[in-house]
């Protein structure tokens, strides 16, 4: 080759350098003009530190009227929205969501649009807005029709709706808002009513809950009486029509007692000591004989084998004493003793017992679910994975057939467990799992706070990285709560100067 072509070479392939390097530094200019302001480290789809202080201060001169900082405060949350989505479709889980109770004191201009801020800059696309707790509802006082009084009560504010407020405000940040309710914990409200103690369950001690639970807000209702059912549902229905995206049932069970009585081990440690419960009760029996095994059972914790052949006596024209679910074991070729029969029977009657007190919580979960199937709303169970553990011959005293529930709820185990580690978490959502139908949605619900152990628990980093080993069919978990991811602004919000 010529020494012009060599000289006609080099000349072209310093300019092909040189237009490398203008690309180059043209692409990373661009890069940083467009990168997104979400952290990629060990607390996923967070926002970095320097975009949530300006989106912050956006909000906060947006609230004094400054137009422009408005205009830029908006386009910063559509932004957020759209990164926020993009990273939680590439990153486990894909639903990350946070529990999350309101005060009166946020009704103030500014102070739920913080909050839900916050939210999505620590990665969450979803919130568990508490809705009904402590026998209080998020609706506005003044066109509160249900029998429990409102969470917002301040003078002046008797139309703020801020259940539907928060709706809004996490939608327009591409949250998904559900409501979360107590169930058959009505609170105490309920309790002081004179026209509704027939509703309160009580179990063979003549006790209602507010004898054995230490926290006087929590009271238990008799899931078969029909006042209870109407009154609950009617609450749904008016929260349904804020159009949530999901609504989630909490305290589906019985009283958690303490000590020794934290085991039901009898009848008489049974919630079944009300009207309606006992008529739905008798109702089960298919002839006279198991009619009258059932009262005597209900009424004196046990049947004797005088009582059985007095029974026997009194209806020769039945057989086997029967009830719901009862097959008597064949016939053998010798007669059992009356002892042996006797302890056969008094097994059945207890195990009916603990069924039928246990199909009143499932019945009530599947009617107060009801409105949302209706909208097409999904609903879910928030539950103690431990809750329905049979212990010998007795049973965990909350009573809490999770197992029993409809698999088209999702599912929302409290994994609560507390070993130091996040072993014990994990056996709990294993057991979960192993009990789930195949297609039912499990969401764990974890306890903890990031960066740090709480409560003898290990961070909540430590826990997802547990439960992300454990099983591909988990696409969502949810923490417990904004009060331990933010205590001090959560303290702040329970006393405030509304203005």
């Amino acid at each position: 080759m010529s020494d012009f072509n060599w000289k006609f070479l080099r000349v072209v392939l310093s300019w092909q350098g040189l237009f490398t390097v203008i690309i180059t530094n043209c692409l990373l200019i661009l890069n940083l003009a467009i990168k997104p302001t979400i952290a990629q480290n060990g607390q996923d789809c967070w926002l970095s530190s320097k975009a949530t202080q300006e989106k912050e201060n956006l909000r906060l001169l947006a609230l004094k009227g400054n137009k422009e900082a408005e205009n830029r405060y908006q386009k910063l949350l559509k932004q957020h929205t759209q990164e926020l989505k993009t990273c939680r479709s590439q990153t486990w889980p894909q639903t990350q969501a946070i529990w999350l109770r309101l005060y009166p004191c946020d009704i103030e201009p500014g102070a739920v649009d913080q909050i839900m801020d916050r939210i999505v800059n620590q990665g969450y696309n979803q919130v568990y807005l508490e809705v009904f707790y402590d026998g209080r509802v998020l609706l506005p006082a003044a066109t509160n029709s249900t029998v429990w009084p409102a969470v917002v009560r301040l003078p002046g504010a008797e139309k703020f709706d801020l259940l539907a407020l928060a709706i809004k405000k996490g939608q327009q940040r591409g949250l998904k808002v559900y409501a979360w309710m107590f169930t058959t914990n009505f609170g105490y409200t309920y309790a002081q009513r004179t026209d509704r103690q027939s509703a309160i369950a009580r179990n063979g001690k003549n006790q209602t809950s507010l004898s054995v639970v230490e926290d006087s807000s929590q009271v238990f209702i008799d899931p078969y009486n029909t006042q209870a059912k109407t009154d609950y549902y009617r609450m749904v229905q008016q929260v349904i029509r804020r159009r949530p995206d999901g609504i989630l049932f909490d305290y589906v069970r019985y009283p958690r007692q303490t000590g020794i009585d934290s085991i039901a081990t009898k009848v008489h440690d049974l919630w079944l000591f009300t009207p309606a419960t006992q008529e739905v009760l008798f109702s089960r029996a298919k002839n006279a004989k198991g009619l009258e095994l059932i009262r005597r059972f209900l009424t004196r914790g046990y049947v004797s084998a005088g009582d059985i052949a007095e029974i026997d006596k009194r209806y020769p024209q039945e057989d086997e004493p029967l009830w719901e679910g009862r097959i008597p074991a064949r016939k053998q070729k010798s007669l059992p003793s009356p002892e042996e029969k006797q302890r056969v029977l008094q097994l059945d009657l207890w195990l009916l017992s603990v069924a039928h007190a246990m199909q009143g919580i499932v019945d009530f979960i599947t009617l107060a679910s009801y409105p949302a199937k209706q909208q097409g709303i999904p609903a879910g169970a928030v539950f103690f994975p431990e809750g329905n553990q049979a212990l010998g011959q007795g049973y965990d005293s909350r009573l809490q057939p999770w197992d029993k529930f409809p698999s088209t709820l999702e599912w929302h185990p409290m994994s609560y467990a507390n070993c130091g580690n996040a072993s014990c978490i994990v056996a709990q959502v294993q057991q979960v799992l192993k009990m789930a139908q195949p297609g039912t949605k499990v969401i764990p619900a974890l306890a903890g706070k990031w960066g740090e152990s709480i409560s003898n628990r290990p961070p909540l980093e430590v826990q997802m990285q547990a439960l992300r080993q454990l099983s591909p069919q988990i696409k969502g978990v949810s923490h417990f709560a904004y009060s331990w991811q933010h205590p001090e602004h959560d303290g702040e919000r329970k006393s405030c100067n509304v203005r």
